[in-house]
């Protein structure tokens, strides 16, 4: 029970990271933390921009940075500055050029930092768990494993958007990292649920086809949020309402496909309808919720409010449905104790 419970543990926190992540796209900030694993040089980032204006006689630590002359410099060591700037004892941040500070943005990005790290505490346990039990149960070793290493991957490839100011392809493959994370974590869950039997579900093959197509769904959804970035650049925030009219094909394509993982998730309740209960009709549930909160977002003007949303529930919805063709696929270990 209580391995249990450190996994779900872990599972919602991956899903606040998720969360987190879409707010840090949604706001801008992903580039609020110019450098990491710190924040400006810092392990607590600054709060306002004169923390980050060189100043005389300051204390600054090696790696801590600032923002002088549009440009943003780092220490080359620690030292106390004089009464004038000495160029000598700084060095231009070379992997980008961005030299910006918004307090908002910073600490938007630097949360969404700490619920990465702090997702990494109950998964090293989950590790250390499946070492110790190697031999009575592997693959739960083998998935605890996996598990650490995508949190790892996620990480390293996290600096690899930071230092390349947001490369667009690199955002979509951290998306699909932490979808591959829930993916392994639901397992985990899966192999410790209780044993229970079932009545007989039909149409089971339904399931993996709606992971399919929701896979494909969240790909074509992040594209469409790339175009979505561009024209937000381009139009500097205003006329949102006229966007909808500018992005290419993938929307109408995107728009479409939530029709097919409707229908199916439809047919599946269709067929287990004298066999209803909440894991069956879930997946209707999430394309429901799912395709109401698209259509605010297509038909009133891109509200930010609703993208995080959006991506949750899309989120939830491959978690949910992941897990409940998991138990329904082995009717020896099947049990509906989320």
């Amino acid at each position: 029970m209580h391995l249990r419970r450190l996994i779900f543990l872990e599972i919602v926190l991956i899903y606040l990271v998720i969360l987190a992540g879409s707010v840090v796209r949604m706001t801008g900030s992903g580039m609020g933390c110019p450098d990491w694993p710190k924040c400006f040089g810092h392990l607590i980032p600054p709060i306002e921009e004169s923390q980050i204006r060189w100043k005389a006689n300051e204390v600054y630590s090696r790696s801590q940075m600032i923002i002088y002359n549009e440009k943003l410099l780092q220490a080359k060591g620690a030292f106390t500055s004089g009464n004038s700037f000495e160029p000598n004892r700084w060095e231009e941040y070379t992997k980008h050029d961005y030299a910006h500070f918004n307090a908002l943005h910073t600490w938007i990005e630097y949360i969404n930092r700490l619920l990465g790290a702090l997702s990494g505490i109950p998964m090293l346990i989950l590790f250390f768990i499946g070492l110790i039990r190697i031999r009575r149960n592997f693959r739960f070793f083998l998935l605890s494993s996996l598990g650490l290493f995508l949190l790892g991957f996620e990480a390293w490839l996290g600096k690899l958007v930071v230092d390349g100011n947001l490369v667009p392809g690199q955002i979509s493959i951290h998306m699909f990292g932490a979808l591959a994370i829930v993916s392994v974590l639901v397992g985990m869950l899966h192999l410790h649920s209780k044993g229970s039997k079932v009545r007989k579900v039909n149409a089971l093959y339904i399931l993996p086809l709606i992971l399919l197509f929701l896979l494909i769904q969240i790909f074509l959804g992040t594209q469409v949020r790339e175009e979505v970035d561009i024209l937000d650049k381009s139009l500097n925030g205003i006329e949102r309402e006229t966007w909808i009219n500018q992005l290419s094909s993938l929307f109408l394509i995107h728009r479409s496909f939530s029709w097919v993982i409707f229908i199916l998730s439809g047919f599946f309740v269709f067929q287990n309808r004298h066999n209803l209960n909440r894991f069956i009709l879930m997946p209707l549930i999430f394309c429901l919720a799912n395709i109401a909160v698209g259509i605010g977002i297509a038909y009133f003007g891109f509200p930010q409010g609703l993208q995080p949303i959006h991506l949750m529930l899309a989120c939830l919805f491959y978690g949910t449905a992941f897990y409940t063709w998991l138990q329904l696929s082995n009717k020896k270990r099947t049990s509906f104790a989320w």
